[in-house]
């Protein structure tokens, strides 16, 4: 069983300088047909400052914590026994190409289903820009399977 001592645990925060390469090629790759995604000068016709971030984009951002397994190691999870379960994004603010943002993880909840054989582990990160504005609040659920 995970201990729930855990939960409210949060991890070290990080940051990560949003590349202008990334967004384009992440934004071709997801099949973004909005030009203001790919082309800055589209992008500030819209009245955008830059290149903004493209929905679910934040996910990546947060894949480059110096720390990967920090949730698993912390919690004691066995990587060959977890699914991905859910995630969800709130956005608050827009984020752009050269914005530095940074990443604070914390431990919601922990509970359990079918007599433990499932257990549920539910992170929220919240990201804020480098003037400290909060820009989004992502939410994943992973998914322990026991016996």
């Amino acid at each position: 069983m995970i201990d729930r001592k855990f939960i409210g645990h949060k991890m070290p925060q990080f940051s990560v300088a949003v590349e202008k390469g990334q967004l384009c090629f992440f934004a071709k790759a997801t099949g973004q047909t909005d030009p203001v995604y790919i082309d800055e000068s589209a992008a500030k016709t819209a009245g955008h400052r830059g290149l903004p971030v493209p929905p679910t984009f934040f996910f990546c951002l947060e894949s480059a914590s110096p720390d990967k397994d920090a949730f698993r190691d912390l919690l004691g999870l066995d990587y060959r026994k977890l699914l991905h379960g859910e995630q969800s994004f709130t956005y608050h603010e827009m984020a752009y190409a050269g914005d530095v943002l940074t990443f604070e993880q914390s431990v919601e909840d922990i509970y359990d289903k079918k007599n433990g054989l499932l257990e549920f582990v539910v992170r929220k990160t919240t990201v804020t820009n480098q003037l400290g504005t909060h820009v989004a609040d992502l939410h994943s659920v992973t998914v322990s399977r026991n016996g």
